[in-house]
């Protein structure tokens, strides 16, 4: 019973190059602990593929892969729920991925993954200039 669940839930993973290249022409929805890129591949009945970015920025080695570690945990635990088929997620980590709770990383990331980012106002009325 519980491997019919975890089979509804499947997550793949981004793993080459060329993946993470394209999930960057989607939409990105910042948060304050990480950058969540989101791309419609336009196929929904392929699971949801996830990947994971680090950067050298972020600390050294050991750090980096708490990071990651931590962020793919989260997502296995309750953010897979939240993503829908079809799309690929980047998660690019902050330093801050390594002191934020945990139950407090996962909320972020589902709520990340959930809503979509605000419509950005054109120029006509961005401007108050009359």
């Amino acid at each position: 019973m519980s491997t019919d669940r975890k089979e509804e839930f499947a997550v793949g993973r981004l793993k080459s190059r060329p993946q993470f290249l394209a999930v960057r022409a989607g939409e990105a929805r910042r948060g304050r602990n990480f950058l969540v890129e989101v791309l419609d591949r336009g196929e929904p009945e392929t699971p949801a593929r996830v990947g994971f970015t680090v950067t050298k920025k972020q600390g050294n080695a050991v750090e980096r892969n708490r990071m990651r570690r931590r962020l793919k945990e989260a997502v296995r635990h309750s953010a897979a729920f939240a993503m829908k088929p079809g799309h690929d997620y980047v998660i690019v980590a902050r330093r801050e991925v390594l002191t934020v709770p945990f139950a407090e990383l996962t909320a972020q990331l589902v709520d990340r993954i959930e809503t979509r980012p605000k419509q950005k106002r054109s120029e006509e009325t961005r401007s108050r200039k009359a």
